[in-house]
């Protein structure tokens, strides 16, 4: 009797115990269900809710897994539905479905080989699954954009590997490498504010994240905010001491902010020659840095000019604009240095950019400036023709007229009588042009009028109207003169008095 009534006992033990087992299990399909009903009505957030308490209750039951990863998934926490997923796989190594979502939370965080070996198990369950057919091509399809990327990376070819990131993101939009890859070339192409977008997204999700902390400096590093850049590096250095990109990039600010601050101080203590080899030596350190590196050949420029050397001067602007096509100030020291060489035609240009650029009253006065200068290089050059400079005296020029005008007057037996028809002709041309230039340079009105570019041929100044040999007889005649008598039709000889 004893011992039936210990089998009693053990039997009211143990009943009530299976019965809570169904129960659990009926109230984790009642949750399930709820979560599917959730699910179906795109409220994730309520799926997810019900999906754990049914693993609550049974924590054995591999869909219920499954089913949480798809939910988690929904809500763009790959991650976290990979953790489900696996485990819905390893309750039940025959969950298709497991297999599937796990392939795809690889695939969707940039693991495209995990998520080949995912597809692969899939299929082998299941040969004739369209789901993984197409994922294990999305997911070969990502490996062959990677090999690409990194082949064109080494390249530089920076556009491609954008395009080749972009297409991977389609299938792998979780994947921060691709991100970071992308964003990084997009700073090498100049694009900053796209690389920042990126990087600052990344960093919203991970604000240790070394990676997107590099290409945050990378951006204002390339964009000439070189302070504020070396703080980004070395915060990212901080995440990770051997981010080696991070590391040579700190390096390359601090040397090149150095060498310009240098180069700067030297040339406002008048020491262009040491100014000249440290902007020199600055633009030596890294030439993906564009922005800068415009400042540097500007800056070089402006050394050169001051040495006189404008040749150089003009190249090194041009490298800059070349560099940055909306660089000002490249510009305006380029076209001072063509006026300076009078090289007109390329002056007004420049200045015609400049002024589209930023219509200022002092561009525009720049462009009027450069305009009749070119203007003025059209017309004869009489200053050239007497040989004196624009700031020659009334004497210089006076003293100038008799030289030339000795020298090329058709009545200089001693001289002309025995060149040929060509070359008296082409003396003939020179004696006049001399005249015209002493008729013009020695009038202070015409002079005047001349030299700011007005038309000669204004208020009577008609050059066709006068005679270059009563110029000459004006200047000459008098006391202690030349006189100067015919020999033949067209010659004269000299004689001193």
């Amino acid at each position: 009797m004893a011992a039936a009534a210990e089998c009693d006992v053990v039997m009211a033990a143990t009943e009530p115990e299976l019965l809570d087992d169904e129960e659990a299990k009926r109230e984790a399909e009642s949750f399930k269900e709820q979560g599917n009903a959730y699910y179906a009505k795109k409220d994730y957030n309520e799926a997810y809710n019900y999906y754990t308490k049914a693993i609550d209750m049974c924590p054995k039951n591999a869909s219920y897994y499954g089913n949480r990863a798809a939910t988690l998934m929904m809500l763009g926490k790959f991650r976290e539905a990979l953790g489900d997923a696996q485990q819905s796989v390893r309750l039940d190594d025959t969950f298709v479905r497991g297999h599937l979502r796990e392939g795809k939370c690889h695939l969707s965080l940039g693991n495209a080989m995990a998520a080949c070996r995912s597809f692969q198990r899939a299929l082998e369950l299941d040969h004739k699954n369209a789901q993984a057919q197409q994922e294990f091509k999305n997911a070969n399809a990502v490996i062959e954009y990677e090999k690409i990327a990194e082949t064109d990376f080494e390249k530089r070819d920076f556009r491609k590997v954008v395009f080749c990131m972009d297409r991977a993101l389609e299938y792998a939009p979780a994947c921060h490498r691709f991100k970071i890859l992308k964003a990084e070339c997009l700073a090498m192409l100049g694009r900053y504010p796209e690389a920042q977008s990126v990087a600052s997204d990344i960093l919203r999700m991970d604000s240790t994240n070394a990676d997107a902390l590099y290409v945050r400096g990378l951006c204002l590093y390339y964009e000439d905010c070189i302070e504020k850049a070396v703080q980004f590096f070395v915060q990212a250095l901080r995440m990770a001491p051997d981010h080696e990109k991070a590391c040579v990039a700190c390096r390359n600010a601090k040397a090149l902010k150095a060498k310009k601050e240098d180069g700067n101080k030297a040339f406002k203590e008048g020491n262009y020659k040491l100014a000249y080899e440290l902007y020199t030596e600055a633009l030596g350190i890294d030439p993906n840095n564009i922005k800068t590196n415009a400042k540097l050949y500007c800056n070089r420029g402006t050394v050169n000019s001051k040495l006189r050397k404008l040749d150089d001067a003009i190249e090194d602007c041009t490298n800059a604009v070349k560099l940055d096509d909306t660089y000002i100030k490249a510009y305006l020291r380029r076209a001072q240095c063509y006026l300076d060489t009078e090289q007109y035609e390329e002056a007004v240009r420049d200045y015609e950019k400049v002024y589209q650029t930023e219509k200022t009253k002092e561009h525009k006065q720049l462009l009027k400036n450069a305009q009749l200068e070119l203007k003025k290089s059209k017309r004869k050059d009489y200053y050239k023709i007497l040989g004196v400079d624009k700031n020659a005296s009334e004497d210089e020029i006076k003293k100038a007229y008799r030289k030339r005008a000795l020298m090329h007057h058709p009545g200089r037996a001693d001289r002309h009588s025995g060149a040929s028809a060509e070359v008296q002709k082409e003396e003939e041309k020179k004696f006049k042009e001399v005249g015209e230039a002493f008729t013009i340079l020695s009038d202070p009105k015409k002079k005047t009028r001349y030299d700011s570019g007005q038309d000669l041929d204004e208020e009577g100044m008609n050059m066709g109207d006068f005679d270059a040999n009563n110029i000459f007889k004006a200047f000459f005649g008098g006391p202690g003169g030349f006189s100067f008598e015919a020999s033949g039709p067209g010659n004269f000889f000299f004689q001193f008095g």
